[in-house]
């Protein structure tokens, strides 16, 4: 589809915003309405739910408005780039909340569409649009993390279907998830070129999940494992041995997301505790003004730096939806996230004082406990989705040209 010009484009936000309001149930207008806090990542758990946040991710998929720009023969609206912003502005310019968040729109479609077969496509794309299914990444390992291509995870031949045996760790809502995009090792002569990429129905026998304690108190994620667990042999994406080329490419598009998810709030870093300005000037001003001058110049910075980090994250993905996908650079904008994130939880505890110290008790309110559980959670920024100093490689090696090290 050809590009539209300033005036088509004024006439399919009109569209878009007329279509928006007809198609969001009215419930979710409510700040109190009563909706499952899991609904808006579907899957099978929902089959059947006449929860709000279901109806609307439905009327969405319905238009292929979950994936714009996914091709229509896969269930997407086959939209440009340009009607896919377009898209966006409405949804946050009416403060829609999100149809559906899924690892199956963020990874695991885009490289489906670049590196499945067709029958994969028609198989598992609609059931992402659609939101039938709630995937989880099976990547990292208790030996192979920031070094992922030591994964020991083997899957063997067996003629009429593949054998896997191993363990996942880190695995981002497994307990929750209806079927994993995996890494697993079919070639144990070779490091990079003996994985393969595979799917994995996690209902199938042989497949455990045991969630982890996190210093702030969530568990959103998981030990996984794979004992004797039989799969079909068209669960295998592309060749075998040939999924590291995927998996690098998967990684792109997860840190390009994770990346995504860091807005003026800070992503996970205290960022429901409110706006990081006004709770200084709560705890540290006089008469509505943040007296604290050095610690208000820092607060202003972070905020500027995370306005330049939505500029260009913007940029980025424009780049990425009308060219060949995220690039290298996709790791110096994961890199600078996890870092302004984690300035920004320090600066919230630092602002609140004390007060920021707060764990439960009635000596603290909600932003108070919300604030010391996202400054420990911002922790996490730079481990997941690659770590800062895996990034920091990439972007020597890919971005910079530097040679290794001697």
């Amino acid at each position: 589809m050809a590009d539209f010009g300033a005036t088509e484009l004024d006439a399919f936000a009109a569209e878009v915003r007329k279509e928006l309001a007809a198609m969001y149930p009215p419930e979710l207008r409510d700040p109190q309405a009563k909706t499952d806090p899991e609904a808006v990542w579907a899957g099978r758990a929902f089959e059947g739910s006449d929860d709000p946040q279901i109806t609307w991710m439905h009327r969405m998929a319905a238009k292929g408005w979950t994936t714009p720009t996914w091709p229509k023969a896969y269930g997407g609206a086959g939209l440009t780039a340009e009607q896919a912003r377009v898209i966006d502005r409405e949804l946050a310019a009416g403060k829609y909340r999100p149809p559906v968040l899924a690892f199956g729109i963020w990874m695991l479609g885009p490289v489906l569409l670049e590196y499945a077969d067709e029958a994969q496509k028609k198989t598992h794309l609609p059931r992402i649009v659609n939101g039938e299914i709630r995937w989880c990444q099976g990547y990292s390992e208790p030996g192979a993390g920031s070094d992922l291509a030591a994964l020991a995870t083997k899957c063997e031949d067996k003629g009429d279907h593949w054998l896997i045996n191993g363990s996942k760790v880190w695995t981002s809502y497994a307990d929750k998830a209806d079927w994993c995009f995996c890494l697993v090792r079919t070639d144990a002569s070779k490091k990079h070129e003996g994985i393969s990429f595979v799917l994995i129905d996690m209902a199938s026998a042989g497949v455990e999940t045991r969630p982890i304690q996190l210093i702030s108190g969530e568990s959103p994620f998981c030990e996984t494992f794979f004992t004797d667990v039989k799969i079909p042999k068209e669960n295998l994406i592309g060749r075998v041995n040939g999924g590291w080329e995927i998996a690098k490419r998967l990684l792109q598009y997860e840190r390009q997301n994770i990346s995504a998810g860091f807005g003026e709030g800070g992503g996970t870093a205290g960022g429901s505790a409110g706006d990081l300005a006004t709770i200084a000037k709560t705890y540290n001003g006089d008469d509505g003004e943040l007296t604290d001058i050095e610690l208000r110049s820092r607060i202003t910075r972070n905020k500027m730096d995370f306005q330049s980090l939505r500029q260009t994250i913007a940029r980025s993905a424009a780049e990425s939806r009308a060219g060949n996908g995220p690039s290298a650079a996709t790791s110096i904008i994961k890199f600078a996230a996890a870092e302004l994130a984690k300035e920004r939880g320090e600066l919230m505890i630092e602002a609140m004082g004390h007060q920021g110290l707060g764990w439960e008790g009635e000596a603290f309110n909600t932003p108070e406990i919300v604030a010391v559980r996202g400054w420990l959670r911002a922790k996490a920024n730079s481990i997941e989705g690659g770590t800062s100093e895996v990034n920091l490689n990439v972007i020597a090696k890919r971005v910079l040209g530097l040679p290794d090290p001697k």
